[in-house]
């Protein structure tokens, strides 16, 4: 067979497996002994030489990272749903963080604003009511202590009715009275931040014992540790 001949034939075959090419296969050629020319993607034996080398989809890999762990008082709820990544996708998509419903992070927001009036109105920081409230009952309207402490707050009973709060169950009404009673305890120690949240904690009265210092208990220190910890990360 002429060369002419074997090219017309060449290009007849590929335009034939042109459906397999765009399929991304491979194109081998044969050639018997008698002369035949056998074109196919799926070679037999050794004897079929490639002579269309397809082009594969090139994958890229992507790692999507779920960042560099838990902050310190923040729920194990929290999930981390990543965006789905395809090859050639923007390197500036990150990762989504939803919150279910009964989430550390969801509770926060749900009473964020009955904090932040509150907080208005009693001359505080709000970041300072949340740091409070997270520690006290992680947002939990309906927590209640081994001691009878009641609510987002914990407000005691004594505490609860010297300030008004006759429902301490309902989020906004143990809101601002633990907030009045904050600022109370604020005024009562010169604005020192440090034994007002152990005041709250201890009670006033074991702070005046000890010298105006924070009470040498156990449970006081590392009250006023986390507190402190959680008003400084929210500032």
């Amino acid at each position: 067979m002429k060369k002419n001949s074997r090219y017309h034939l060449f290009i007849c075959i590929v335009t034939l497996l042109s459906p397999w090419i765009s399929a991304e296969a491979d194109v081998y050629k044969f050639v018997g002994r008698n002369g035949q020319v056998i074109y196919t993607d799926t070679p037999r034996h050794k004897g079929y030489k490639l002579v269309i080398k397809s082009r594969k989809p090139e994958v890229k890999p992507v790692t999507i990272s779920l960042g560099a762990g838990r902050r310190t008082g923040e729920s194990s709820e929290a999930e981390i749903v990543p965006k789905v990544l395809t090859a050639g996708a923007s390197p500036l998509m990150s990762p989504i963080r939803l919150s279910p419903p009964n989430s550390l992070r969801s509770r926060r927001i749900q009473y964020a604003d009955v904090i932040q009036k509150a907080a208005s109105k009693h001359g505080l920081d709000p970041a300072l009511l949340h740091a409070v409230i997270q520690t006290e009952s992680a947002y939990n309207p309906g927590a209640v202590s081994h001691k009878g402490a009641m609510g987002l707050m914990q407000l005691m009973p004594g505490t609860a009715a010297r300030y008004g709060v006759k429902d301490p169950y309902n989020p906004e009404e143990n809101i601002f009275g633990g907030a009045r009673y904050l600022r109370d305890l604020l005024g009562m120690f010169g604005s020192d931040v440090k034994l007002a949240v152990a005041a709250y904690n201890a009670g006033e009265h074991n702070v005046m014992k000890y010298g105006y210092q924070i009470p040498p208990f156990s449970e006081t220190k590392d009250y006023v540790s986390r507190v402190l910890g959680l008003y400084y990360r929210y500032n």
